[in-house]
């Protein structure tokens, strides 16, 4: 039998934001409960207290405010799916939202959480890293924002201290000028863990030369990584054929991908190769 486990419901973000300081290191945050729910079903993890935050309305928002979206941490996968201003500033955030889950997981799973959890292969984290976004964390001493890139630290670590909540989610805007694309490999097409996952964001001059170019890949990594060194290679170069084969070989190279129950290291290897080459023809 479970535990008793001692729940808390505040009902404004001031008040959630008290009883995290109090309750520093004890609780557990609860949003949709996708994640949370699951290790409490297979006793991975038991948590004492919880912090349910589900009924904070304030967190729901997508807000268009100048060059960002705001997305606020509660704001569901549903949501995301079917925002206007997504699909218009940031559309591959909504293709990559359809692929979590069925659509029950897409009504109670949240962007806050995806991120919070940390998962490498959370499908959402590649477009994030990709359009260079912000997380931001209150705390009862305040508001501080952190680039996503630098946001994780570990294998489903991150900077958030103890008493800080991930409120929002800020996404640059896709400029007309610029193409971007999601890619996702799973054992099927649907409802399943990726293998490999791919947000890509690129800017170009004419003719057919990238002026910047942004390549973020999950569950190739203990988090999910930016491929540096492949967009250094491509970064001012003409797009050819020996181009896209030369970023191929390269990001296969740059990526150091594991082998575990989903897929193998030369599997996840070899996808992203082939994926980068598929976005990169496309241009």
């Amino acid at each position: 039998m479970i535990s008793q486990i001692r729940v808390h419901s505040p009902r404004t973000l001031p008040n959630a934001l008290e009883v995290l300081q109090e309750r520093s290191g004890r609780a557990r945050i609860l949003a949709g409960g996708t994640d949370l729910m699951v290790y409490l079903n297979t006793r991975v993890y038991v948590p004492t207290e919880v912090i349910n935050i589900w009924g904070l309305d304030e967190l729901r928002h997508v807000r268009d405010e100048d060059d960002v979206l705001i997305l606020g941490a509660l704001v569901t996968y549903s949501q995301i799916i079917r925002s206007p201003v997504v699909a218009r500033f940031c559309p591959i955030l909504a293709e990559a939202s359809k692929t979590i889950g069925a659509v029950q997981v897409q009504n109670r799973g949240t962007l806050g959480g995806n991120v919070a959890n940390g998962s490498p292969a959370g499908d959402a984290l590649p477009v994030l890293s990709a359009f260079d976004a912000e997380v931001e964390l209150a705390s009862t001493r305040g508001t501080r924002r952190v680039a996503f890139n630098q946001f994780y630290t570990g294998y489903r670590q991150s900077v958030m201290e103890a008493d800080e909540l991930l409120t929002a989610i800020r996404v640059p805007k896709q400029r007309p000028d610029e193409r971007a694309a999601f890619y996702k490999v799973g054992t099927r097409r649907a409802q399943a863990i990726s293998k490999v996952v791919m947000g890509v964001k690129v800017s170009l001059v004419e003719p057919a030369t990238i002026e910047t170019i942004q390549i973020s890949l999950g569950s190739v990594a203990p988090t999910v990584i930016r491929a540096s060194e492949t967009e250094a290679l491509l970064q001012g170069k003409a797009l050819s054929p020996e181009v896209v084969d030369m970023a191929r070989s390269r990001i296969m190279d740059e990526i150091q991908p594991i082998s575990d129950i989903r897929s193998t290291e030369h599997y996840r290897r070899v996808v992203s190769g082939n994926l980068l080459e598929r976005f990169l023809s496309s241009l």
